[in-house]
């Protein structure tokens, strides 16, 4: 099996797997991932945190448009000053 065809079946996995089994990989694998990400506890935790309000739906989230809109009246502030 090819390289890419086990990140893809990994990734798959721990998607839709039993939860049990995919805590239990993470475990194995925490201190690498957080070495390979550069990125602290505390910053994953924060991430973690975020995604879990997103998916459960209690985030303010924009559309598309309303952050093109946003951004467009942003730039014409500053670009007023």
């Amino acid at each position: 099996m090819t390289e890419t065809k086990i990140r893809e079946r990994m990734a798959d996995y721990c998607q839709t797997g039993d939860l049990k089994k995919v805590k239990a990989m993470y475990t194995m694998v925490e201190n690498e991932i957080e070495e390979a990400s550069g990125w602290s506890k505390e910053f994953i935790k924060e991430l973690d945190r975020r995604t879990k309000s997103f998916l459960d739906g209690s985030a303010k989230t924009y559309t598309m448009e309303e952050a093109r809109h946003a951004a467009r009246a942003q730039f014409k502030k500053q670009k007023s000053k």
